[in-house]
């Protein structure tokens, strides 16, 4: 067989519909994108030759082109994250600077650009409706942004920087996730796992049997803990022996902060280019070029508001850690005057059992997954109108525990699909969880006929997986989690606009963008909700009453602690965008440190290397902009109030109210502006007052 015939067969160059995921393998990423980048090349040069100042001689076209290449590297991206190798990175990495490279190119196309603003100003703008206006604008700004003005030397520099940005941020997401994986404790005594819950003993026993010690059992051990959240976590709130909790703890915070994994490095460069990339546009400080394409007006808005929920919280913080260390010197324990970061998950998870009287783990037989998705799924039914139903096996899948889904509106029709890829697989998986977008909602004309194309997302947790014949059980915080992708999902499942554009979250501005996702975890504490899906996994038993009346109470425990935790990486993270200059007289930890004076209450150890594992903003897209978790918690408890205000207990409000909310704020994607959206559903612009009373840190 001629390399041609191979290539022409290359699944990631189908371009359309669901990725293949059973045919693809590494060796197929290279020459795939040689020849898809070879095509795109010509194609765009065509383009620039031909191009009309008209939405189907410009707009049409351009979306064609952009999501050919966004279908496969797309793909590449997402195995990325859930199914890493050192061949896949290898090819990735080979790959990653000619996407970059074509990328830059367009984004730099003056011929383009120059059509949009011919487009802009022309009669026909007036006959665009509002969604096609925005995405014109957008793609004029982006231009912009995208160093379009820019000539000679300083467009190369720009290029350059770009370039070498994409390389730092695949090299910091890589250390952090080796780093992780190259830290564990294995314990062979019962005194060393001491107060450990079965659920995670059961974990540490398999974690052992998958290096090696094929006889471990829950029982007998050996255990084997690692950074991984799933086991970190229950580790450092339920192990009675503190120097591990210590041990533990100092390898998770030192995370690639030295030898061949250090981000030390990284996180200067990376602050130094970005610097230098806002400089070259134009804008005194890279926070300000970040802001340039957000809903918050200005860094000065932004940190108003950072400001004013710090001065809410920090009193609480200071009050929440007082608490603790009385508890535990009632409990009698020596290191009470002289709690330590070790210490705080332990104490705090005692003090909640105490009083509230029932531990995380308690709750977990009561929330196995498949319950707690038909609760998910029953409630999206109850607020919009749209059933979910299994569909596994109608997609091609990357590992076997995915599942697939439909979701279909009133009458029946299908309107959009996701996968849910649910556990922990510490060793290909990256950490936390995340939503993407598989395939955007469109319309699609093949032979004089349009069709709309159906959105596709892909939902990815890191929860306990299924272990000992028994379903994976779920801690209440995984639950909330679960709830938080999914909204992520509706929002770019549930969209009513047919361009790719504008659909979903495309061009909704980024710190609107968890407006969605922060307004469904609010349900989790309704009783409809919560009695649908808290169900015990052996007997079928409902939640009592009990437990349900301690979930909201401990609901806030500790809420001011849980804001400033935030808040301190919101500001940390504008500090190092917007004042902080590298090769100064202070370093990007020194400014942490700085920082931690008013936005913590129990400062960072000497060695707290948190920034070299901040993947957010320096391998995920939230440099400059993890004050959005904020920003956007504040509409969305804004728009979960207008449930309350109409009265959660009316199920016809709860209807209408959430037909409401389906037409606005899942609608309409990025059509409009987020505030005005916002205020088509509520009627008014947000306010803090939401926020804070959930929260309960009113009275502050």
């Amino acid at each position: 067989m001629s390399a041609n015939a191979t290539i022409s067969q290359n699944p990631l160059l189908k371009g359309y519909g669901l990725p293949p995921f059973f045919d693809i393998s590494p060796e197929q990423v290279v020459p795939a994108f040689k020849q898809l980048l070879a095509e795109l090349d010509t194609e765009l040069a065509t383009l620039e030759t031909k191009i009309e100042p008209s939405w189907s001689g410009l707009v049409e076209p351009l979306e064609h082109l952009t999501e050919r290449l966004n279908w496969s590297w797309g793909i590449v991206s997402h195995l990325m994250g859930v199914k890493n190798s050192p061949e896949l990175r290898e090819a990735y990495e080979t790959v990653q600077p000619d996407v970059v490279q074509f990328v830059n190119k367009l984004g730099q196309s003056q011929a383009i650009y120059n059509t949009f603003k011919t487009l802009r100003q022309s009669n026909t703008w007036a006959t665009l409706d509002s969604a096609q206006q925005r995405i014109i604008e957008a793609s004029i700004r982006d231009a912009e942004l995208s160093g379009v003005g820019l000539q000679g030397e300083a467009k190369e520099r720009f290029n350059a920087i770009q370039m070498e940005l994409a390389e730092l941020s695949t090299k910091f997401s890589n250390h952090v996730l080796d780093a992780t994986k190259a830290f564990s404790l294995t314990f062979t005594t019962k005194a060393e796992i001491d107060g450990l819950p079965p659920s995670l003993l059961s974990l540490a026993a398999q974690a052992a049997r998958s290096e090696g010690a094929e006889n471990a059992t829950p029982e007998n051990g050996p255990w084997r803990i690692t950074l991984d959240f799933p086991s970190y976590s229950p580790f450092m709130q339920h192990s009675t022996r503190r120097d591990l909790r210590e041990q533990l703890y100092k390898g998770f915070i030192t995370r690639a902060d030295s030898g061949e994994l250090d981000n030390n490095p990284l996180i200067e460069r990376t602050l130094e280019l970005r610097q230098e990339l806002a400089n070259l546009l134009g804008f005194k400080t890279f926070a300000e070029l970040s802001l340039a394409s957000k809903m918050a007006p200005n860094v000065e808005a932004a940190e108003a508001l950072l400001e004013e929920l710090r001065r809410a919280s920090y009193d609480a913080a200071v009050k929440d850690l007082e608490e603790l260390k009385a508890f535990a010197a009632k409990k009698g324990a020596a290191e009470a005057n002289d709690l330590k970061h070790w210490d705080i998950s332990f104490w705090a998870e005692r003090q909640r059992e105490e009083k509230f009287a029932f531990t995380a783990e308690e709750l977990r037989p009561y929330f196995p997954l498949p319950q707690v998705l038909d609760g998910l799924f029953g409630l999206v039914k109850r607020l919009f109108g749209v059933t979910v139903t299994p569909a596994d096996g109608q997609a091609p899948v990357w590992h076997e525990d995915v599942r697939y889904f439909q979701i279909a509106d009133e009458t029946g029709n299908p309107i959009a699909y996701f996968y849910l890829d649910a556990y922990s697989r510490p060793a290909e998986k990256r950490g936390g969880a995340w939503m993407d977008t598989c395939i955007n909602r469109g319309k699609i004309k093949a032979q004089g006929v349009t069709n709309t194309r159906l959105p596709v997302a892909y939902l990815v947790c890191n929860q306990t997986p299924p272990v000992d014949g028994k379903p994976s059980l779920m801690t209440f915080n995984e639950v909330e989690t679960l709830f938080h992708e999914f909204g992520h999902g509706l929002h770019h499942m549930l969209t009513k606009v047919d361009y790719s554009s504008a659909a979903g979250i495309n061009n909704v501005e980024w710190d609107a963008v968890e407006l969605p996702s922060q307004f469904m975890e609010n349900w989790c504490y309704e009783r409809p909700t919560l009695f649908g899906m808290a169900k015990h996994y052996e007997t079928g038993e409902t939640l009592p009453e009990h437990y349900y009346q301690k979930l909201l109470a401990a609901k806030n425990y500790m809420s001011g602690s849980g804001m400033l935790r935030q808040l301190h990486f919101s500001m940390l993270d504008l500090e190092l965008h917007y004042r902080y200059r590298p090769g100064g007289n202070e370093t990007a930890k020194d400014v942490r440190d700085r920082l931690a004076k008013t936005t913590t209450v129990l400062p960072p150890l000497p060695e707290d290397a948190f920034l070299c594992a901040f993947g957010h903003i320096f391998a995920g897209g939230y440099a400059a902009g993890y004050y959005s978790y904020k920003w956007a918690e504040v509409l969305s408890a804004d728009a979960f109030a207008a449930f309350e205000e109409a009265g959660i207990e009316d199920e016809q409000v709860i209807k209408a109210t959430g037909k409401r909310y389906r037409d606005t704020v899942l609608a309409l994607g990025g059509s409009k502006h987020p505030m005005e959206v916002f205020k088509s559903f509520r009627g008014r612009e947000p306010s803090t007052a939401a926020l804070l009373k959930h929260n309960g840190l009113m009275a502050a």
